[in-house]
């Protein structure tokens, strides 16, 4: 086992003990909400985002323990997203990461409050953080940009938007910046605030994100086309009328692309003193399977 993967796991196991337990309906009546909430959240996937977001707290001096209210928030925020996309009037799937979506096996009504509630308690746990109240602040401004109307939720929009032309590649640049890269800033950006991170190191994270969020949207491009479904945990060939990179420049320009923007991602880790991990990361996502 390498250090990449020893460290992934070991940060995906702190964050998921963490996230099992705002799930806990307790004595709370609504327990058919929080198995919903549970099914989606507890479902696996890659945890990237509070990796990224642990990584960048011990990068910037800080204990990862410290980051993780905002890891998990920002994985909450992340799973919400993913319940609602799903959805008939968004893009109708029926499997997420192997297993049926939320709102077949709960109902599109209870997938819907299942997103919803995963988006409120996601602010209620970054809030409750044991930080600075200056830094959750910050904090929590910066989530909120990341994931409302100039952000994620931006994005989506302008996706749905598109689907009924071609795009050009700012338009294209335009919706994944803020569809899948805003998030992924969001939690480099909270790692380093955690941790009390200067303004060099704020920004440095900022293109590191920026960077790896590109390469990571033209991959997944390129997965869509090239990709196994069974690996994927979903089917392929799903975007081939939607605006990818892969549409605008085929494949073998996207791989291009690909390690033009890891190389980016690495060049802004000069700004930190050890940061192998996350160079060993960006690496590894430009060739990921899934």
């Amino acid at each position: 086992m390498n250090r990449l993967t020893e460290a992934w796991e070991r940060a995906t196991r702190r964050v998921e003990a963490y996230l099992q337990q705002q799930c806990q309906a307790q004595d709370q009546p609504q327990k058919r909400l929080y198995e919903a909430m549970a099914y989606s959240l507890m479902a696996g996937g890659k945890r990237l985002r509070p990796f990224l977001t642990q990584c960048f707290c011990a990068v910037c001096g800080g204990q990862e323990e410290q980051a993780l209210p905002a890891a998990a928030a920002v994985e909450m925020i992340h799973t919400y997203s993913l319940v609602h996309d799903d959805l008939p009037c968004m893009d109708n799937d029926d499997y997420r990461r192997g297993k049926p979506t939320n709102h077949k096996v709960y109902g599109e009504a209870a997938a819907v409050l299942a997103g919803d509630a995963l988006l409120t308690d996601a602010f209620s746990v970054l809030a409750s953080a044991p930080l600075p109240a200056a830094t959750v602040c910050a904090c929590v401004e910066t989530l909120a940009k990341a994931a409302g109307s100039r952000g994620m939720v931006g994005g989506q929009v302008l996706d749905m938007e598109a689907e009924a032309r071609c795009c050009t590649r700012q338009e294209v640049l335009d919706i994944q910046t803020r569809k899948t890269g805003a998030l992924i800033r969001a939690a480099c950006q909270l790692g380093v605030l955690c941790a009390g991170g200067d303004r060099v190191q704020l920004d440095a994270a900022g293109v590191y994100a920026d960077a790896l969020g590109l390469a990571f949207q033209i991959q997944d491009d390129i997965l869509d086309v090239c990709g196994d479904a069974k690996t994927l945990g979903k089917a392929t060939g799903v975007d081939g009328n939607k605006n990818t990179f892969v549409r605008l420049y085929g494949v073998d320009r996207c791989r291009e692309m690909v390690a033009e923007q890891t190389e980016k991602a690495i060049d802004a880790l000069s700004a930190f003193p050890d940061a192998q991990l996350l160079e060993q990361l960006a690496r590894y996502l430009a060739q990921r399977d899934h």
